[in-house]
């Protein structure tokens, strides 16, 4: 996605990128009109979603870029996500320990504020509503931390909770961790797989996560 590249070059969207942008959205109304009119009855016709992906609403194709940061705890993630917008964000915890516990979706907003998983997925103007299908346990671990970060007006970032191994990974979740990472997978524009060249053992969680399906 060329968006993505750009914002995550930290350039501006001015001159020609700005006239880019139109043009992407003129492209992005086609086919969210396309869909809307040819294509959604017929995936509701033979219902899809129980076999392969949801339902597109009109929001998911005006989505700015997602990039997913996967890794191991204590790998830098979130530090990543910190040093791009150049600033802290609602909710960033930053520890040797694991300290990411929640998916957490940086986006940008005129004011500092987190939004409750709850309530992100029922905001009609953000692309996470088919993420109710995981469940009030997922609900609790999941939340939305709007920044106004010149760099988030053209990119949006998923910073997920740290991969476990051994018996943490099965006690340690109160939900599908792979299904989930998966979800997210799906939705995103860039996975960024990060690892500690110190910790390279590779968990089972860390295997199945970034599996394709």
């Amino acid at each position: 996605y060329p968006l993505c590249a750009l914002a995550v070059s930290g350039e501006r969207p001015s001159g020609i990128n700005a006239e880019y942008m139109g043009k992407t959205d003129v492209v992005t109304d086609g086919l969210a009109r396309m869909y809307a009119e040819r294509i959604r009855n017929l995936e509701e016709t033979y219902e899809f979603p129980k076999f392969h992906t949801p339902l597109l609403n009109n929001v998911d194709f005006h989505a700015k870029p997602i990039v997913l940061l996967v890794g191991q705890y204590s790998v830098g993630k979130t530090s990543f996500i910190k040093f791009l917008i150049e600033r802290d964000f609602p909710g960033m915890r930053i520890g040797p320990e694991p300290t990411t516990d929640c998916f957490a979706c940086i986006m940008h907003g005129m004011e500092e504020r987190v939004i409750p998983g709850n309530a992100a997925v029922m905001d009609a103007n953000k692309p996470f509503r088919t993420l109710t299908r995981f469940g009030m346990g997922f609900m609790n671990k999941f939340n939305v931390s709007e920044v106004p970060a010149p760099l988030l007006e053209t990119i949006t970032f998923v910073d997920s909770p740290g991969i476990l191994s051994g018996e943490k990974q099965r006690i340690g979740r109160n939900y599908d961790f792979p299904k989930v990472v998966e979800w997210f997978a799906y939705k995103s524009d860039r996975i960024l797989l990060l690892f500690d060249a110190h910790k390279l053992d590779i968990s089972d969680e860390l295997r199945l996560a970034p599996r394709p399906r």
